[in-house]
Parts: C-alpha cells; sequence; structure tokens
C-alpha cells in the first residue's frame, strides 16, 4: 500500500514538472526581444559651392579703389558705411590720400578669401554688391576709418554699423591719423552734392526733412530746385520702378 502511494506522488511529481516544462516553452515562444535599429550614416558632403552660398566667402581678384573690390565671377563690391577720397572716377580728378587708401585696401584684402555681409540693400544703382567685408576677425569697413584711410558715410537704411564707423572716424580724427592729418583742408571724404545725373538716370530720390523717400520725374514741379545729396542716402533712379522697389514713393506735384 505504501508503495503505491508513493507511485502515486511520484507521478504527480513528474506531471506537475511536464506540464510547467510545457507551459514555461509555450510563453518562451512569445516573447519577442527588441532587435536593435542600425543608426543611419549620412554620406552626403557638402560640396565648395554649397559652402561659399552659406558663408557668402569669395576670393578678391582685384581691388578697384579704397572702398570697392571686384571678386571671384566678376561682380563688384562697394563696402557699406564708408567712402574713401576718389581715384577713379572719371568725373572727378584723384582727391587728396586716395592713392594711399587705395594701397592700403589692397593690403588688406587682393587675393585673399572675403566674408561679405549684407544690409538691407543688395546692390546699388551701378548694380554693384553693397556689403560689410571680413578677413578672418578683422572688419575691413571699420579698419579702414580706424587707420584714416576713410571717413563714416550713412546710406540710409544700410547703418547696421553706423555707430561703431563714427566713433571710429571720431578718433582717428583726433589721433591725426592717414587723411585726417593729410587732407588738413577737407572737412570730410564722403560723397559731395551730386546735381547732374549719370546717363538716362534722371529721376531724384530725395530724403524729405521729415525723413521721407520722394522721388522727383523731371517735369515734376519741384524737380528743378531739387538736389540729391548722396551723403544723406539720396540717389538717382533710372526708372520708377527702380526708385518704387527701392522704398521711395511719387512726388505729389509731379504729373
Amino acid at each position: 500500500m505504501k508503495t503505491e502511494k508513493k507511485n502515486f506522488v511520484f507521478g504527480i511529481v513528474i506531471f506537475s514538472l511536464l506540464l510547467g516544462s510545457f507551459i514555461l516553452g509555450r510563453v518562451s515562444k512569445g516573447i519577442k526581444f527588441p532587435v536593435p535599429t542600425p543608426i543611419p550614416t549620412s554620406t552626403t558632403i557638402p560640396t565648395p559651392a554649397a559652402l561659399s552660398a552659406i558663408s557668402e566667402s569669395f576670393k578678391v581678384t582685384r581691388v578697384v579703389d579704397g572702398d570697392t573690390i571686384e571678386i571671384e565671377g566678376g561682380e563688384r563690391v562697394r563696402y557699406l558705411g564708408i567712402d574713401t577720397p576718389e581715384t577713379v572716377d572719371p568725373r572727378k580728378t584723384v582727391q587728396c590720400f586716395g592713392v594711399e587708401a587705395s594701397k592700403k585696401n589692397k593690403e588688406l584684402v587682393e587675393g585673399k578669401t572675403v566674408r561679405l555681409e549684407k544690409d538691407i540693400t543688395d546692390k546699388d544703382k551701378y548694380s554693384r554688391l553693397l556689403r560689410y567685408v571680413w578677413v578672418g576677425d578683422v572688419f575691413i569697413n571699420l579698419e579702414l576709418v580706424k587707420q584714416g584711410f576713410a571717413g563714416s558715410v550713412s546710406y540710409p537704411p544700410d547703418i547696421k554699423y553706423q555707430k561703431e564707423f563714427l566713433e571710429a572716424e571720431k578718433e582717428a580724427k583726433e589721433a591725426g591719423r592717414g587723411l585726417w592729418k593729410a587732407c588738413p583742408t577737407v572737412a570730410t571724404p564722403t560723397i559731395k552734392v551730386q546735381e547732374t545725373p549719370i546717363s538716362d538716370c534722371d529721376i531724384k530720390g530725395n530724403i524729405s526733412t521729415s525723413g521721407e523717400k520722394i522721388y522727383h520725374l523731371p517735369g515734376c514741379g519741384s524737380y528743378a530746385k531739387t538736389q540729391i545729396d548722396e551723403k544723406r542716402g539720396e540717389r538717382w533712379f533710372c526708372s520708377e520702378k527702380e526708385a518704387q522697389e527701392a522704398g521711395w514713393r511719387k512726388a505729389l506735384n509731379c504729373p
């Protein structure tokens, strides 16, 4: 009797173990461990052209004068916020310290890669790019003013660094640097009032005392007495469309 009881208990244990193994096997088959997903890698390398477009960096191929350069591709760049004495304008004689300013500009940028920084206006009426120019950490526009090779000139709305230019000009004047010592009779090297238009660009872009930009066509009531002072940011336009796109409105007394 005792033997039969032992066999019965032994059988129960064996059955329990088999049942447990069966259940564990079914459960383990249902468990799915996550498979690591490979991290995607990019093999796309930016081209030099793409990098150039992002940073606006270009090689200077030629220095035109103290505040104008030519870059690879043939475009000309006019420095924003400053003006140096003229050396290449056919309407003017070579101005005092103009040659020195041109030489200094060559020393600073010719053959070098410069970074061009835009303000508001993209180009002037001569189709030159209007830019602030950097060589590494050197701000060329400001450097020319600091050393007395250029003066500060305001061309609204492009006045991002005008405060810095004015302070540098004041310091250069007080220290008697460059043109401020060499040209004592020159009050300022900035552009003078221009009373005659260039070629067919005869629309006068005037700025009123309240700061409003108004253009005058030949035949307008105030055309004859309106003078253009480029130092104040006034300018000539070749078409009404050009004037309007630049932010000028037509004079009320125009036909």
